[in-house]
């Protein structure tokens, strides 16, 4: 969300609920245009980006997430001679789903993958692969061929379900009293969790991150107004996955860019969720009414 439109995102929207005259009816269509915008990631400490040229960049970003020109491309060969073929590529920078997935969860079990799978091979995966390519005598292209993906396969165990879907990388914090009765998406910006609670019953955790300092997160009580599987911002032009929208034009939602570079960046007052598999089985269970508890 951009800075300085958070406030009156919130309070037009409210306007735009109490119907009485012209001027109402104006602000309506301002509000519209302002919840529907949407936030973008930014850096942790940097300041916003100007809304009036707002940045080109691609809706799935980096690990993941695509990854720039430059970092996308391989380590050069140790060697001047050309490597040996290792047979066809099974999974490459762009891929994505349950195999790559297990692909992360046994580079994890091995030391090459040190974070949560995200089932999306971005530069984080390209690195992993290369390392584990390198410790076994490979050509380091980054790319999961057959003789890349036998080598892991008899290394390796097949992951437990935890440890391809862990219900999160944090500690979920003692959830906000506000939290215990009702449908809940009860969020700590302290242990930076998200929690979906039914009647005081965790169902589902998941990691998530917020606002810059310049751009924060609101606290509070509110509810989920708009959902929106295929969101994309108009004023950022990045597309905002499984979205729901609770304040103005402040939503939790999928964001590549957290999966890719974690808590080094931030939103412009979003929350954040990194685990896409996550974020799209709540988006199926949440309604439009219900409760959203942001607290520290």
């Amino acid at each position: 969300m951009a800075h300085g439109t958070g406030h009156s995102a919130g309070t037009t929207g409210r306007k735009a609920r109490h119907p009485g005259g012209a001027a109402v009816a104006a602000v309506a269509v301002l509000a519209l245009a302002v919840t529907t915008a949407g936030c973008q990631a930014q850096p942790a400490n940097g300041s916003p980006a100007a809304t009036s040229s707002p940045p080109k960049t691609s809706a799935a970003a980096t690990d993941d997430a695509k990854p720039s020109a430059t970092a996308s491309k391989p380590a050069a060969s140790p060697t001047t001679s050309k490597p040996a073929p290792q047979g066809k590529t099974l999974m490459a920078t762009g891929s994505q789903g349950k195999q790559v997935r297990d692909l992360q969860a046994r580079l994890r079990q091995i030391g090459h993958f040190g974070r949560t799978p995200t089932g999306y091979y971005g530069t984080l995966t390209v690195a992993a692969v290369q390392s584990f390519q390198g410790k076994r005598g490979l050509s380091r292209t980054g790319r999961t061929d057959t003789l890349t993906w036998q080598k892991l396969l008899a290394m390796t165990r097949t992951p437990t379900a935890a440890e391809l879907n862990p219900p999160t990388s944090r500690p979920v914090a003692k959830p906000d009293k506000r939290c215990l009765t009702g449908r809940v998406l009860c969020i700590s910006k302290n242990s930076q969790t998200l929690a979906w609670m039914i009647d005081g019953q965790v169902v589902s955790a998941m990691d998530v991150r917020f606002g810059s300092q310049y751009t924060p997160t609101r606290d509070g009580t509110f509810s989920v107004y708009w959902k929106s599987r295929h969101h994309v911002s108009t004023i950022y032009h990045t597309a905002m996955p499984y979205a729901m929208f609770f304040s103005g034009g402040q939503a939790v939602h999928y964001s590549p860019d957290f999966a890719a570079r974690g808590y080094s960046g931030a939103s412009h007052g979003c929350v954040n969720v990194r685990d896409e598999g996550k974020i799209a089985a709540l988006f199926d269970q949440v309604r439009t009414g219900d409760k959203v508890v942001i607290y520290w």
